[in-house]
Formats: C-alpha cells, structure tokens, sequence
C-alpha cells in the first residue's frame, strides 16, 4: 500500500504540473490570442470573465459527477481536455471558434482543478501528514516553466499553435499514462460499518460552516489576481521602473510562491496549520503594505516577494482545512470551496482597477491588503480536529486505487 501511496502522489503531482504549465501557456499569451482573433479592447474582458464563470460551473457540476463517479476518473478525462482546449485555442480561425474553446477550457479547468484537490486531500489523510503545499508547488513550478515556454513562443515570434502544440503532444500522453496511479479516497467506516456520519453524498456540508474558508479562498485570490494583473503596471506607472523591469515582480512572486510552498508542509508538521496560515497572512499584508509604501521600484519589488511567500500557504491549507471539516463529504466540501477560487479571480483584478482609478493606486493596495488581513480571524477554521473514530480527520480516510476509467 506504500508503494500504491507513492505512485499515487506521484502522478497527481504531474498532474499538478501539467495544469500548471498549460494555464501558464493561455493566459501569458492573452495579448497575442487578442492579436490573432482580432478581439478588441471593449469585448476582451467579456472572454475573459467567461473563463472562471465557466470554470465554477464546472466544479460545482463535479460535485454532482463524483457522487457516481471516481474523482480519479473525472481528473484523468478532464486533464486532456483542459491540453485540447489549449491547442484549439491557439489553432482556431475566427470568434466563435475561441468562444468554444474557450468555454471548453473553463469547464474543463473547473473539473479539473475540484477533482485535482479532491484526490490531494485523500492523499494527504491517507498519508496523515500535510502534503497539500507540495502538490501546489509543483503546480507554481508548472507555472514557471509555462510562462518560460510562452515568452520562448513570443520572443521567436512563433505562431500559437506552433508554440502549443509540442507542450500538448508531451503532456497529452503522458497525464493520460500517470493517470493509471491515481489514488481515490473513501470515507472511513463508522462502527456499524455504515459511511462517515458526515455524509459522503454532500448532503453532510453545511454551507455556514465552511463560509469562512470559502471567504478565505476568496480573499487569497484577490491578492494573487492583484499580483498578476497589476504588478507590472504598478512598478511602471506608479514606482517609475522601466518597461523591462516591470516584468519581474511576477516572475518574483512565482519563484517566491514556489519556494514557500516546497517547505510549507514542513513548517505545517512541525508548527500546524493554524500557525502557517496566520504566519501567511501577515507576510502577505506586510509584503501589500510594502508595496503601497514604497518610494521606488526595488522596495516595490521586496513587496511582492513577501506577497509570494505570503500568500502561497492560503488556498493549499484551504483545501486541506475543508477535508478536515467534512471527512465524510469531502469532495462536495472542495468542489463547492474550489468555486471562490474563480470568485476571487474575478473580483480582484475590477476591484484594484476601480479603486485605483478613484483613489490611486497606492491606496488601492491596501484594500486586498485588509481582506488578507481577515484571514486572521477565520484562522481557527484551519485546525485539525479529533474525529469519532479516535484519531483525527487528517487519519479518517482508507484509500482506493482508481486506475482510469476502469476503476481497477
């Protein structure tokens, strides 16, 4: 069973990647795909809500899905469809040929990434142990080498889909391979040998009680989305920084995300969840009070490095702390959770574009700077608690193996 864990950890970490680099790839090309559809200005934005729309639709079918349905199967068909998306988006001829490809894709993200924390938090119960912040990082080291890939793809001036399609013919196969050695999680027994007293259908969460880390969820990313829609403006127009030095916050940020979330579990073994998280949340609001404060562009860059290591623990944990709540429903818990990650999407980019049109952007920081803040008081939310069956949640789970479709 040893083996079995590790294999399974394994390939949903390639998964992680894989979706990593493949959502790198679409949206650090957005002015290019704008270029090749002729997509203008006033109707961008339009396709650009569309997607996270799409995407909580996506997950909150899942929840449906997975009640008949292995996670394991919904992430090993889903993961290629999210590949395909891509290529058709970068192969594609007139609008409504990116409309559709990009409502696949949305649907398709929202699918994977509910289904892709979904076996993450079984993982992690089977394995007892955080293990959460790993899968994530693997995810932001996806990102980097996505984004690297895509300004490989504009600095040659190649077209989309020549730049897409070599990415798709390694990942297609080989997600499609590593899916074999997914791991589902099911519920503990109770002890007249029933499900889990929390309901594996769903019908076990209660919407009040998982509120906070929904709210949580959100509130990280209105940071991250700050982060990667308004960094490179920030230190242009507000800290006076050259147009080329402008590009590296974000590049600064990924690396910080991926290092923080590389170490994080360790610091979730030793120190728990609740400490990392508040140790999160200050970094973060310190890394935006930086930002705000700062007289030029370098102190604005030590800004979002802090902001990288910051917010890096937040939605990992989140899922975690969800899992923990609703043992017994879990997936429902994570697919219902995992629709504030597109909310928070959504909101943060308007939000600091609105702000800092009426009050300056410098006073703009502050606001996402108070929402990370309040994480502080939900903090609670994310420790572990004692079970019924003796242990606690983290240790709540047997295992299954799900090999693709067939379940075997």
């Amino acid at each position: 069973m040893t083996d079995v864990l590790r294999r399974g950890r394994a390939s949903l970490a390639f998964g992680f990647f894989a979706q990593g680099a493949a959502f790198a790839l679409l949206v650090t090309r957005i002015p290019a795909i704008q270029d090749r559809y002729g997509v203008s200005d006033a109707l961008l934005p339009l396709f650009l809500a569309a997607v996270p729309v799409l995407a909580g639709i996506g997950s909150v079918t899942t929840e449906q899905v997975v009640k008949r349905i292995r996670p394991s199967r919904v992430l090993r068909w889903s993961q290629p469809a999210v590949l395909l998306a891509l290529l058709g988006v970068g192969a594609g001829g007139d609008l409504a040929v990116l409309a559709v490809t990009l409502a696949a894709f949305g649907l398709a993200v929202g699918a994977l990434d509910a289904s892709m924390n979904m076996l993450g938090v079984s993982l992690q119960r089977a394995y007892g142990r955080s293990i959460m912040l790993g899968f994530h990082a693997v995810f932001s080291l996806g990102g980097i080498v996505g984004a690297s890939l895509a300004w490989a793809g504009a600095h040659w001036k190649l077209a989309l889909w020549v730049s897409y399609l070599p990415v798709v013919a390694v990942l297609l196969p080989a997600v499609l391979v590593a899916s074999r050695w997914y791991v589902d999680g099911r519920p503990a027994p109770a002890a007249d040998g029933t499900g889990g007293d929390d309901g594996a259908d769903g019908g076990g969460v209660v919407f009040r009680a998982l509120l906070p880390l929904c709210l949580v969820m959100a509130f990280a990313y209105i940071g991250d989305s700050t982060v990667s829609n308004w960094s490179a403006k920030y230190l242009k127009d507000v800290l006076g920084s050259s147009e080329q030095l402008a590009t590296v916050p974000y590049n600064v940020y990924m690396v910080t995300t991926l290092v923080g979330r590389a170490v994080g579990d360790l610091g979730v073994r030793r120190f728990g969840a609740v400490a990392v998280v508040r140790l999160g949340s200050l970094t973060a609001a310190a890394g935006f009070a930086v930002v705000a404060a700062a007289p030029g562009a370098w102190a604005g860059m030590l800004g979002f490095t802090l902001l990288g290591l910051g917010l890096c623990v937040l939605v990992p944990q989140t899922f975690a702390a969800a899992g923990r709540l609703f043992p017994g429903s879990s997936d429902a818990a994570i697919a219902r959770l995992n629709v504030f990650n597109y909310v928070g999407f959504l909101v943060g980019s308007p939000l600091v574009g609105v702000l800092g049109d009426a009050w300056g952007y410098r006073w703009a920081m502050l606001v996402p700077m108070v929402l990370v803040l309040v994480t502080l008081v939900y903090a609670r939310s994310f420790e572990a608690r004692p079970d019924r069956y003796g242990g606690e949640h983290e240790r709540s789970r047997t295992v299954d193996v799900g090999r693709g479709s067939n379940g075997l």
